[in-house]
């Protein structure tokens, strides 16, 4: 032992002194941004296809209610609560609609990597 630190003297190494070291980390190769980027937006379109139809829904409930608040049809299935009002069922076919065009322009969307002939 006492061989140990007296090499380690020679070395020029001081007593009470570490010596630093260079750690190296390597990582996988990320994906790929325009590939989740295009990624995205197939899933923005198939979202979007998907919404039109709840949005259909919705307005068909809305009517619905109105159609039994004027005693045209039978009783509108959800009697009470939040949801057995026509303006509920409305603002939730607008925002569906809405969200469904916002998601499909976003699917549509040209990044500007292609040509610039207008």
């Amino acid at each position: 032992m006492v061989v140990a630190r007296e090499a380690t003297r020679a070395a020029g190494v001081r007593k009470g002194h570490a010596e630093t070291m260079l750690v190296r980390i390597r990582f996988g190769k990320a994906l790929r941004v325009g590939r989740a980027r295009r990624r995205n937006k197939r899933v923005a379109l198939a979202v979007s296809a998907l919404l039109t139809p709840g949005a259909f829904l919705a307005s068909v409930l809305a009517l619905w209610r109105i159609a039994a608040d004027l005693n045209f049809t039978a009783k509108f299935a959800i009697a009470s609560g939040v949801f057995s009002h026509w303006q509920v069922w409305m603002v939730v076919a607008v925002l569906l609609q809405v969200c469904s065009h916002m998601l499909a322009r976003y699917g549509k969307r040209d990044d500007g990597k292609g040509s610039t002939a207008a």
